[in-house]
């Protein structure tokens, strides 16, 4: 599928040179920052007036990661208002999600133990800064391709508590991506949701990496 770049997108102090994704609710685009050229990542929301509910994880997501200092998390450099939202501006180390990396090329046995190793270290991080992800799937994962580094992107959900409650909720406005979440995150189970969420995930997406 190709991503045709939209040139009304614009920021001042950024130029823009290419759509990377969207969704229904984000676009993320790689860019340059004049004032030092650095290349960066931009996500913004999509809506030209997002909810409250969609401008509150987009902070969160940027205040949980401004103070991570872990080598495996994109590191973000600012939140800037844009239009009636904001704009996230991030670290640029030359990635691809890890999905599309694998649709170009199929993992071999070796690459994938080191990128399941280095994946467990990521979230053994997490652990310790009492950060749940509640969303690590392939397209969640960035990966360059030649130095094969890894990192995680997206913590739009996160959580800083070490343990939370999560109440029963209807499928359709469940947080998280439903083919990799743990039981206990559709709300259907009497448990809490820790750092064991975010392993399970890891599991389900190593299950995909594996067979495919």
């Amino acid at each position: 599928m190709t991503i045709e770049l939209d040139w009304t997108v614009v920021m001042e102090g950024y130029q823009i040179v290419e759509q990377l994704y969207f969704s229904s609710r984000t676009i993320v685009y790689r860019g340059i920052r004049d004032i030092d050229l650095r290349p960066v990542i931009i996500k913004y929301l999509k809506r030209d007036y997002p909810s409250f509910s969609e401008l509150l994880q987009f902070r969160n997501q940027y205040t949980i990661t401004k103070n991570l200092d872990l080598p495996g998390v994109v590191q973000p450099y600012s939140l800037e208002t844009y239009r009636n939202s904001y704009a996230l501006v991030m670290q640029d180390f030359g990635g691809i999600s890890l999905w599309q990396y694998t649709k170009i090329q199929p993992l071999q046995l070796s690459e994938f133990l080191a990128i399941a190793i280095h994946l467990a270290d990521i979230l053994n991080g997490l652990y310790q800064h009492r950060v749940i992800h509640k969303d690590i799937k392939p397209a969640n994962i960035v990966i360059h391709p030649e130095t094969k580094q890894v990192k995680l992107i997206d913590f739009s959900i996160a959580s800083l508590l070490p343990r939370e409650t999560q109440e029963i909720k209807n499928l359709h406005v469940l947080e998280g991506t439903l083919a990799y979440l743990s039981p206990e995150q559709t709300g259907r189970m009497n448990r809490g949701i820790d750092y064991r969420s975010d392993f399970y995930s890891l599991g389900v997406t190593f299950f995909e990496l594996l067979t495919g």
